[in-house]
């Protein structure tokens, strides 16, 4: 543990840092202990006494000082704001309840909160629904059974949220200074993070779970007057509205930093895409429900300004808000019919108030209409309608408050066009942008074919060809993918891939495992449509072939003698071009590649993957034990027998 030190240069010189977190109580022990070393500590280093010493007293002051100097120094550390550190891998054996940000519990928890905020968003506009209009009482009311459905939502939701925030003080950080290279340092210090957490985004999550909007209708819910009904809708307007604004800064740096950790937040295209589809529908539901509400505040606005004219009206204006025990009076009831339905009426076209936008929502009823699931729905469909069309329906009166809602609508639904439906177009054409970049391909070798007047018979080879290509790959490129890869991996993938092809080649076959390796590592995957010659008989031979699917036939007439014809098939897990490892086993042989002993012609379509020249010349000259005479004996006695095969 002790030699667990960092040396950097500094100035020139070669310099020693001890890692404070490894410092254990353990290490330091009294001066009357027999048998135990004493251990000064200090920032150059460790030093231990010795068990035996001519001169106890002096080595204990020696070690008494350098202690004391080390404690200082890290006391001076402490104050200048040197906090603790570890890398990631060393989180998990630390033994502290301290969560690396890059684990994967806790991203799943992370996207759970994304949920969380999504399903917040969403319930905070069902506070805006809970006023309604009474027809028969013509009074505005709250709707007791939606309030407590609301209420109880937004608790689950917020409690679910304050759990994040309790573990936002124990999540580490990386700390900015180490991210000079890799991953950096994540600091574990709960000070520190508590520190960080508080200075950057307590304060917005600590407002956006406040439970205003639940105070506000359980103060009414128990105590409800008419005048309540006024003081609690114009409330919950106002907090929701408020409280929006922390949750949507909450929410965006949070898919920020979700993003850097995991990547991705949708996994594929698909996900993606209806990821965004939802969050326009969510901005349909929000203004919506403030549609609901405006319309609500406008007749209530009618019915105010039709009591100023009435004074048994204006002295009974307490009973336009419907209360828990409402007293019966018909002089009031006359007054409401007379007054209020003649002020406003909604089909009059007579009438002194102007509706605007808001008439809908009156003349379908739905403000006076307790069952949830049609009035949401409509109001849904309107919001959806308008934001579709950037508001371009509306007829607005000459009310400012009714103007800039519609000029907030059209406003709000351009910028949700330019995000929400560019995001959605960006995953579903990522879906087929192979497909675009073959049509575009396509186009390309078209053009150039017309342009060098390429016979027709060529044309459709190539045409075979690329078609072939795009079956088998669908567009990507496997070798550039695979050689990204770190080399490991690389090594496994290939291995896996080809190891059972190599191992068919009798030479191969009883080789050790760094060779097939290197073999395996070397391979590249190649394509051959139908009738395609891979090598003709007199031709050099540039690459051994290894077939994994299709057939070729192999035909030999042994250096053009009279008489002589030779036919044999090949099919997967066979190879070709041998002469090959005859060349480059030979070590007289010159630069000038070997000539083809045969030809070899495809029948079919083929997959294969291809050693060339280079390659082979690499393998014979770093493995030695392809030169022995067992292995040249093997070869030979195959390429023998593969010339007399026949078909």
């Amino acid at each position: 543990m002790f030699s667990n030190y960092k040396a950097q240069f500094m100035g020139g010189k070669k310099e020693k840092f001890v890692r404070l977190d490894d410092l254990d109580s353990n290490l330091s022990f009294k001066a009357d202990m027999p048998g135990k070393t004493r251990i000064g500590f200090s920032l150059e280093g460790l030093t231990g006494a010795s068990r035996s010493s001519n001169k106890p007293s002096k080595s204990f002051r020696v070690g008494m000082k350098r202690g004391s100097e080390g404690i200082i120094t890290l006391g001076r550390s402490l104050k200048s704001g040197v906090s603790r550190a570890v890398f990631p891998e060393d989180l998990k054996v630390s033994g502290r309840k301290i969560f690396d940000p890059q684990d994967k519990s806790l991203l799943f928890w992370n996207k759970l909160l994304v949920c969380s905020c999504t399903l917040a968003v969403s319930i905070d506009p069902l506070f805006l629904y809970l006023p309604v209009f009474r027809s028969k009482e013509m009074c505005l009311h709250i709707d007791n059974s939606l309030a407590h459905t609301t209420t109880t939502l937004r608790t689950l939701v917020d409690a679910f949220y304050l759990i994040r925030m309790v573990l936002q003080f124990r999540t580490a950080y990386i700390a900015p200074s180490s991210r000079v290279f890799g991953r950096g340092e994540l600091v574990i210090d709960p000070k520190q993070i508590a520190k960080r957490y508080t200075h950057r985004y307590f304060i917005v999550d600590l407002l956006s779970v406040l439970p205003l909007p639940q105070i506000v209708v359980w103060r009414f819910l128990h105590r409800a007057k008419g005048s309540d009904v006024l003081a609690t809708k114009q409330a919950l307007v106002f907090i929701v509205f408020l409280q929006y604004i922390p949750r949507f800064l909450r929410f965006l740096p949070l898919m920020s930093e979700l993003k850097k950790t995991a990547g991705v937040f949708a996994e594929s295209a698909w996900a993606g895409a209806v990821y965004y589809l939802l969050w326009f529908l969510l901005s349909s539901h929000i203004v919506g429900a403030f549609w609901y509400l405006l319309a609500v505040e406008r007749r209530d606005a009618c019915w105010e300004e039709a009591c100023q004219d009435s004074d048994m009206c204006k002295a009974n204006a307490n009973l336009l808000y419907c209360a828990s025990e409402r007293p019966s009076n018909s002089n009031w009831e006359n007054v409401t019919q007379t007054v209020l339905g003649s002020r406003c009426a909604i089909n009059d076209t007579y009438s002194a108030f102007d509706y605007g936008i808001y008439a809908n929502a009156l003349t379908s009823g739905v403000v006076e209409s307790e069952y949830f699931i049609s009035k949401y729905f409509y109001c849904l469909w309107w919001g959806l309608q308008n934001l579709s069309t950037l508001g371009q329906g509306l007829e607005t009166s000459t009310y400012p408050g009714e103007v800039i809602f519609s000029i907030a609508i059209a406003i709000f639904g351009l910028i949700l066009f330019a995000l929400l439906i560019g995001n959605m177009q960006t995953y579903l054409q990522s879906m087929t942008v192979r497909l675009e970049e073959m049509r575009i391909k396509r186009r390309d070798s078209e053009q150039w074919m017309h342009h060098r007047v390429l016979p027709p018979e060529l044309r459709e080879r190539v045409r075979r060809y690329d078609q072939y290509k795009w079956m088998e790959t669908r567009g990507v490129d496997e070798e550039s993918l695979v050689q990204s890869l770190p080399k490991d991996l690389r090594r496994d993938i290939k291995r896996h891939l080809c190891l059972n092809l190599v191992r068919r080649v009798p030479l191969f076959a009883n080789m050790d495992e760094r060779l097939l390796d290197a073999i395996c590592e070397r391979l590249k995957p190649s394509l051959c449509t139908e009738n395609t010659y891979i090598v003709r008989e007199g031709d050099p031979v540039d690459e051994m072939l290894f077939i994994i699917r299709g057939r070729l036939e192999s035909v030999t007439t042994d250096g053009g003698r009279s008489g002589f014809f030779n036919r044999g098939l090949l099919k997967q897990g066979d190879f070709c071009g041998e002469e090959l490892l005859t060349w480059a086993l030979d070590p007289k042989a010159g630069s000038n590649l070997p000539p083809s002993t045969r030809t070899v012609k495809a029948l079919t379509e083929v997959e294969a993957f291809a050693l060339i020249a280079d390659e082979v010349k690499y393998i014979t000259s770093q493995f030695r034990r392809i030169h022995s005479r067992q292995v040249q004996h093997t070869f030979r006695f195959y390429s023998q027998h593969r010339r007399r095969c026949r078909i």
